[in-house]
């Protein structure tokens, strides 16, 4: 399988847990397919607007000026959002849930709108929540409407390169973890957020929740040595003291942030996942995704944009955010582990799907799903000797 089609498949299939960390067994997560979906464009309709209702809605609520334009830029089953356009050449983003197989915890575009409300006048970078729609007779289901944030998305190498020179590369890893530092420094209960998940055991219900989806995925036949088991054991068997109660972004990575031209983040995306719990567990997935080429999962992964010449080493982002929070990260390389064990039992519910026949596409390679499985239990067994 190649590198770029194994990347796809951990993104477009993942069973994505829902925001109050239940597996989400229902929607597959059909993550960061931006560009406009043809196939969603019907006559001067898009699927998931009601064209006449929500431009009456944002003329009312937001100032937009009629005609309005919209334009689906992410989509598929995971919440869909839209650049919105008016005719003074205003651009929008509206995020509303996928217009079918809906979970509403999973898709719950209040709690997303109170999420970015309440970190965005706390200097958090977010896009500025402008306006939220309840009535489902305006177009079906609840939506919200931001600020559309201009700015440069890495996702790949090729776009890394394109867009920023060897010193900038060098400066964002900096800014990428000065920012989740000061995300997890919120005070959730001075933020009016205090009531929105669990406040303990993150880890512990993450590693239940996880193990769950893993052994209801199993594929006859295939059993990977019963790694997955031994690895989820140890770390089920030394999970650190939560230090804090801190806003979790639970996805934060590079690619699901806006830079402007300097590198540095003018907006965190994708709220979705959000919750409470560990902050440290946001600092070890970021380091997962932060790629080095010499990393042996580098393949699994893609060609990820870290790995263009002139990016901070793992280690180096790893200091910053010591450099600019106060939690004790010494136990991180546990939180790496538990990262990529995660994505071990992601990958399980690909190929057991896969083996099922219920996804549609190239099935050629499923065959290379066990060791590449294995390959990330191996990583975090590894990783977590480290600690």
């Amino acid at each position: 399988m190649g590198v770029e089609t194994l990347a796809g498949h951990v993104e477009k299939c993942a069973f994505w847990l829902t925001h109050d960390g239940q597996p989400n067994w229902e929607s597959v997560a059909w993550r960061r397919s931006r560009a406009l979906l043809a196939s969603e464009i019907m006559g001067n309709e898009v699927v998931g607007i009601h064209h006449a209702k929500v431009s009456e809605w944002m003329v009312e609520h937001v100032g937009a000026s009629a005609p309005i334009d919209f334009e689906l830029i992410a989509g598929g089953r995971s919440n869909l959002t839209f650049r919105v356009t008016d005719s003074l050449g205003r651009r929008y983003a509206l995020r509303r849930p996928p217009t079918s197989h809906v979970l509403p915890t999973a898709h719950d575009m209040v709690r997303e709108h109170t999420i970015i409300s309440a970190l965005h006048p706390l200097g958090i970078p977010v896009a500025a929540p402008l306006g939220l729609c309840t009535d489902d007779d305006v177009n079906e289901r609840p939506f919200y409407v931001m600020e559309f944030v201009d700015g440069a998305i890495l996702r790949d190498r090729a776009s890394a390169e394109s867009s920023f020179d060897l010193a900038r590369r060098q400066t964002i890893g900096d800014h990428l973890a000065t920012t989740l530092a000061t995300l997890h420094d919120v005070d959730v209960d001075a933020a009016g957020l205090g009531g929105l998940a669990k406040h303990d055991s993150y880890i512990e219900r993450q590693l239940r929740r996880w193990r769950t989806q893993y052994e209801q995925m199993r594929v006859e036949g295939v059993d990977h040595n019963g790694l997955v088991e031994a690895v989820g054991d140890k770390l089920a068997a030394s999970i650190p003291t939560q230090q804090r109660v801190s806003v979790v972004h639970g996805d934060y990575r590079l690619d699901n942030t806006v830079l402007d031209t300097h590198g540095e983040v003018r907006a965190i995306l994708d709220w979705e996942i959000c919750t409470l719990g560990d902050p440290i567990a946001d600092l070890g997935l970021l380091l997962v995704y932060w790629a080095e080429p010499s990393d042996p999962t580098a393949a699994l992964l893609g060609a990820a944009p870290t790995t263009a010449p002139g990016f901070a080493s793992r280690d180096q982002v790893l200091k910053s955010y010591a450099a600019h929070s106060n939690l004790d990260v010494s136990d991180v390389a546990y939180y790496q582990a538990f990262g990529y064990w995660k994505l071990a039992c992601i990958l399980q519910g690909v190929f057991a799907r896969y083996s099922a026949g219920a996804t549609a596409g190239d099935q050629g390679s499923v065959a290379e799903f066990p060791a590449h499985i294995a390959m990330l239990a191996a990583t975090a067994q590894q990783t977590l000797e480290k600690n």
